[in-house]
């Protein structure tokens, strides 16, 4: 079971890796704005497992966030699926910056945060997935 923490953009790289693949519905995101904190629940991808073709259920959250803007996500479709692909983080003027949650078909949350600060934890046990992850390239695609 992973647990990590997030206060710059190298670290958040490590919680990209492991969140990478990640499947959700749009209605496991949320945003307590009076709390300034974004939160969402996957089934991540165990890139980290010894043995293949694992997810587990993990938490992720990000704290002092001041707003929340999607793009291509269909906020109302509650049991939309999303497929999260990486997490980034830009910083403006420092320490506040954006951070980027982008998702497969061309889906984002933008974060716009006073600093970076970022929880994941997983929830419990490995359960078996269908099969690995793969990502097709641009130069890949058939003519």
């Amino acid at each position: 079971m992973q647990k990590f923490a997030a206060l710059d953009a190298e670290d958040l790289a490590v919680v990209s890796a492991h969140m990478q693949d990640a499947v959700l519905l749009v209605g496991d995101m949320s945003f307590r704005k009076a709390a300034k904190q974004f939160a969402l629940v996957a089934n991540r991808f165990a890139w980290d497992a010894e043995e293949d073709c694992q997810r587990r259920r993990t938490g992720l959250h990000f704290d002092r966030v001041l707003a929340v803007k999607t793009q291509n996500i269909r906020i109302a479709e509650k049991d939309a699926v999303l497929s999260l692909l990486s997490i980034g983080f830009k910083e403006a003027d420092a320490p506040s910056g954006d951070v980027l949650l982008t998702f497969s078909g061309g889906g984002t949350v933008r974060l716009t945060v006073e600093c970076l600060e970022c929880q994941m934890q997983d929830l419990g046990p490995a359960w078996p997935a269908a099969h690995v992850p793969a990502h097709k390239l641009d130069d890949e695609k058939a003519p």
